[in-house]
């Protein structure tokens, strides 16, 4: 598999066996299978065939770790789909510096992304689905009894203004890339428009997001959203979610999701400058991860024509 990160944890079949023998025993003589479908954050093992092994890829991912086991048990029902159980946390060991878990494995495939210049999708009840899970998700209360300094909180759920510089850095580096796959200067400009809207230098709501809603972390059965992934909740602007819309939806289900979740013009072009900034981050995985290359590439094409760039 590619090293994606300089710091890069070795991850193979035996420390997770190593792993499994000290925590439970018996999970150790189980068929083991590395996913190619393993994402930049962790590295995914199927353990026989209801569980998944995640293992943080870098130092410092025991965070994500412990707030997934902390806060999906107290959001997960009032979800409107399911998300994983975690069975397990494994503790740090001499062979391996991070908390890792296991959780039950959901059956499902990710949604194809869509492409600008595409047929239709027919993604009108997957946008119904996403609206849904996203309501019930910002509907959560959140705890009231925790200080300000035990909420989960991300960049994600910042202000856009705040972005400003990493984007900056971002268009330079996707341009360094030569033939990048869309028009930079017209996501500048873009960006620069969306700098400029009301708000743009705070935020205004605090509920619960998921800050990585893609495709690669979205489980489809027959057409119906089956399960949300990497469930990592955080407090903050929820605006981030919206991101979705320009990587699986086609314009009609992209329009009945904006609906649904009765999104007025402002937020919706900080959303699409959301999904613009996500897709400018592409260049650290130009090389390594051809899959989110091209949704990527993709989603930033789907924005400009969004905004008729």
């Amino acid at each position: 598999m590619p090293r994606l990160h300089d710091d890069e944890l070795v991850i193979d079949d035996a420390l997770v066996r190593g792993l499994l023998e000290s925590h439970h025993r018996p999970w150790a003589r189980l068929p083991l299978t590395r996913l190619e479908s393993t994402g930049s954050t962790n590295v995914l093992f199927r353990l026989g065939q209801d569980l998944l092994v995640r293992l943080p890829r870098q130092p410092g991912g025991s965070r994500m770790i412990l707030a997934e086991a902390h806060w999906t048990p107290r959001l997960s029902p009032a979800l409107s789909v399911p998300v994983p159980e975690v069975v397990a946390v494994g503790q740090p060991t001499p062979i391996y510096s991070e908390h890792w878990s296991v959780v039950r494995w959901i059956a499902g495939d990710h949604p194809e992304v869509v492409l600008p210049d595409g047929p239709p999708s027919d993604s009108e009840q997957l946008a119904e689905d996403l609206a849904a899970f996203i309501q019930s998700l910002r509907a959560a209360p959140i705890p009231t009894d925790l200080p300000e300094s035990d909420l989960p909180r991300s960049y994600r759920g910042t202000a856009l203004a705040d972005l400003d510089p990493a984007v900056r850095d971002n268009l330079a580096r996707c341009r360094a890339l030569g033939d990048f796959g869309y028009d930079l200067d017209a996501a500048e400009h873009l960006w620069e428009e969306a700098l400029r809207l009301p708000g743009a230098a705070e935020t205004t709501t605090a509920c619960w997001y998921h800050g990585d809603l893609t495709g690669e972390n979205l489980l489809v059965r027959n057409g119906r959203l089956a399960a949300v992934l990497d469930f990592g909740p955080s407090v903050g602007d929820p605006t981030v979610d919206l991101v979705v819309a320009w990587q699986v939806l086609d314009p009609a289900g992209r329009e009945l999701f904006r609906e649904r979740l009765g999104v007025d013009d402002t937020t919706w072009a900080k959303g699409r400058a959301w999904a613009l900034c996500i897709s400018l981050m592409v260049w650290y995985y130009w090389h390594t991860l051809p899959g989110r290359r091209a949704a990527q590439v993709a989603v930033g094409r789907n924005v400009l024509a969004d905004a008729g760039l």
